[in-house]
């Protein structure tokens, strides 16, 4: 599963790469079901302006649409970015089986760094591995944000 892992995360990292290229900042997620990708997205959140647009809420969207259904109990997500609240309640009240992400948010993370909403309260509980290409994921928001700052 690791390598897996490692790959579909690569993706996701290469969905941030396009939100650093339309200055969103750059966070990609996909979902996957039986080892095929079902969707894919990253933040929008400026080109729309909508808070709504992250990453996660845009590809949950798309996955719901394509599959026909609201439970995704038989996917996956990969984010490059630990989910805040708004997304981590999505990505439970969807009822993925998983979710891998890449790099802790220690501002809005909500799967451990600030709050933890997968600690058993809610109705469904997914099973987490974080730091799948954790120094990428960090570096690309890390360079987003200093050349905002250089600008």
């Amino acid at each position: 599963m690791i390598s897996n892992d490692i790959k579909f995360m690569q993706i996701a990292l290469a969905e941030a790469e396009k939100a650093y290229r339309k200055d969103e900042v750059p966070v990609g997620c996909i979902i996957v079901s039986d080892g095929r990708i079902v969707s894919k997205a990253h933040n929008t959140k400026e080109k729309t302006k909508s808070a709504l647009m992250h990453a996660e809420i845009s590809a949950i969207e798309k996955a719901s649409r394509k599959l026909k259904r609201w439970r995704l109990s038989d996917c996956d997500i990969y984010v490059t970015l630990e989910p805040c609240a708004m997304c981590m309640g999505a990505i439970i009240s969807a009822r993925f089986d998983r979710l891998v992400f890449g790099a802790f948010d220690p501002k809005a993370g909500a799967c451990g760094s600030v709050y933890n909403l997968n600690e058993g309260k809610l109705n469904h509980i997914v099973k987490v591995v974080p730091k799948v290409l954790e120094k990428e994921c960090s570096g690309i928001l890390k360079d987003y944000f200093k050349e905002k700052r250089n600008s």
